[in-house]
């Protein structure tokens, strides 16, 4: 898939994205090297004049630690043959000195490299010398600008008796600054051509990654795509390779029960961290595979898939089934309802035609008492309900259950003790696990010797006890566990729905209100579920 370029083009800057980066790597490798070389030789030019000074105070100190120069400057006067003037031209020589100047006490010369200046006073003020210092300087003189060195001259008895000033010629100096120029912007080229061919060979990868977008187009996307997560109304939830959260929608943080506007603080934590142990945490990171997988959490059904991505991790997707389980379940009760009523329509029917021929053979008292009984076996069975469990709710669907189970060939019967006051705090939700439990206890006694299924329910306090018994095969020790759990069933999927979530929906309702539920066996034998809700009263 390629994305189309958005926008109008900038003066004078390319377009994709890793030109971009491509000519700001250059221009910043460029500077770099621009900005060492000038770093280096900055100091590079102190360096080398602080060299020739010292070298030029050497020479200086070397010349004047002759004792015979002192005695020579003593004896003789200052002409162009004097031994004071060959001594100094024999070490300028020697050393490649610009020129080595002796002089007396009067700051007259007493050698030079031109041989008429000789006799005539210093061009520089040589009193730090005669005073017995020794001085390094930058000046400049007869001869140009040089690096000079001025020591005192002593004689044998430790009198100052001159003084000895070595220049060094500057140009000699500039020249070796321009000499290390070639070399170091040789050096600085090497590193910028290697800075160059990793500036090239960075963007290239970054436009494999990129796509050879442009900033604008990959600003757009990122705005499309957050757009999207956040107004799509299907879950989503990115993992890393280690099922740490990338991201979550809010349908996903909706559906998962999280914090509306907790995304940005679950970035980076581990999953089984955020949403704890158990199925759901299971298949979006993929220890359960499959696809469509159905998992509870909270109160809602949802439908999971998981796609790996390029780098390990998983993009899951989560869509709510919950209203879907809650049709199919009413689906299947008013399916119940319909196969009764149809039962009762032919019973009534006989009902009917065995009275019209009671009222036909005159059998009056006979028809009543008929009526009486077809009418009190009913009428019965809804006050036994209504005496035992006060709320409206629970008591209509025992009424309705009892209905299917004798049309179902099953009986279903209040345990003595059971007694519920009418003051519940969540009717629907003891509704739900009623439900489910009678549903499933009717499916087990079906087709027993002596189908039965027994509620009890009662109040202890604030704490609601509801226990369903059945006649059926039971359950066996090592399983009762397992029936709990998200798509476990022994029973063959319908065509409108999935099986498996009737028990785990049970379950998960009972610990939201801090409650239990637990399978075990009957007495009798058969199956019982104990439901235990604290708190389920006012």
């Amino acid at each position: 898939m390629r994305f189309l370029p958005t926008g109008a083009r900038r003066l004078g800057l390319p377009r994709r994205a890793v030109s971009q980066i491509l000519l700001t790597q250059l221009a910043i490798a460029a500077g770099v090297a621009v900005l060492a070389t000038g770093l280096f030789l900055a100091p590079l030019s102190g360096q080398l004049d602080d060299q020739a000074m010292r070298r030029a105070l050497a020479i200086a100190q070397s010349t004047a630690a002759d004792p015979s120069l002192a005695a020579d400057l003593l004896r003789s006067g200052p002409a162009a043959d004097s031994p004071v003037q060959s001594t100094a031209e024999r070490i300028r020589s020697a050393t490649g000195a610009e020129y080595v100047v002796v002089l007396d006490l009067d700051g007259i010369r007493r050698s030079h490299p031109s041989a008429d200046r000789i006799g005539r006073p210093v061009s520089t003020d040589p009193g730090d010398a005669l005073a017995g210092h020794e001085v390094m300087e930058i000046d400049e003189g007869t001869l140009g600008r040089s690096a000079r060195g001025k020591v005192p001259l002593v004689a044998a008895d430790g009198e100052i008796v001159g003084a000895v000033s070595v220049g060094i010629a500057y140009d000699s100096v500039r020249d070796r600054l321009l000499g290390a120029i070639p070399g170091l912007l040789a050096y600085a080229g090497g590193a910028l051509a290697a800075g160059a061919l990793a500036a090239y060979l960075l963007s290239r990868r970054i436009q494999r990654q990129t796509r050879d977008l442009a900033f604008s187009d990959i600003a757009g996307l990122l705005a499309e795509r957050e757009a999207m997560l956040h107004s799509i109304r299907e879950g989503v939830i990115a993992l890393d390779p280690d099922d740490r959260v990338r991201l979550v929608n809010d349908e996903a943080a909706r559906l998962l029960g999280l914090a509306p506007d907790s995304a940005d603080t679950l970035a980076g934590r581990p999953l089984d961290e955020v949403l704890g142990t158990g199925r759901t945490s299971d298949v979006l990171t993929g220890r359960v595979t499959g696809r469509d997988l159905l998992t509870v959490q909270g109160p809602r059904v949802l439908v999971a898939n998981r796609m790996p991505t390029a780098d390990g991790g998983a993009v899951a997707t989560l869509r709510d089934r919950t209203e879907v389980e809650h049709l199919g379940r009413e689906l299947d009760s008013t399916k119940g309802l319909i196969d009764a009523l149809r039962a009762q329509d032919h019973e009534h029917a006989n009902r009917l035609h065995t009275l019209l021929g009671l009222l036909e053979l005159g059998l009056h008292e006979e028809a009543a008492a008929f009526v009486t009984e077809v009418v009190g076996v009913h009428r019965t069975t809804a006050e036994q309900v209504t005496e035992r469990v006060h709320d409206p709710l629970l008591a209509a669907l025992l009424v309705g259950k009892a209905t299917v189970a004798a049309e179902r060939g099953v009986a279903l019967r209040l345990a003595p003790a059971a007694l519920l006051p009418d003051r519940l705090v969540d009717p629907g939700g003891l509704v739900t696990i009623l439900g489910n439990l009678v549903d499933n206890a009717l499916d087990a006694a079906a087709g027993s010797a002596a189908p039965l299924v027994e509620v009890d329910i009662r109040a202890d306090g604030r704490t609601a006890v509801l226990r369903v018994r059945d006649s059926g095969p039971g359950i066996p020790a090592g399983r009762r566990e397992e029936i709990f759990t998200e798509g476990w069933s022994t029973k063959q999927p319908k065509a409108h729905r999935e099986r498996g979530l009737g028990l785990a929906l049970v379950r998960r309702l009972a610990e939201r209100q801090g409650g239990s539920a637990r399978a075990g066996a009957a007495e009798d034998g058969g199956a019982e579920f104990s439901v235990v809700l604290p708190e389920a009263l006012r």
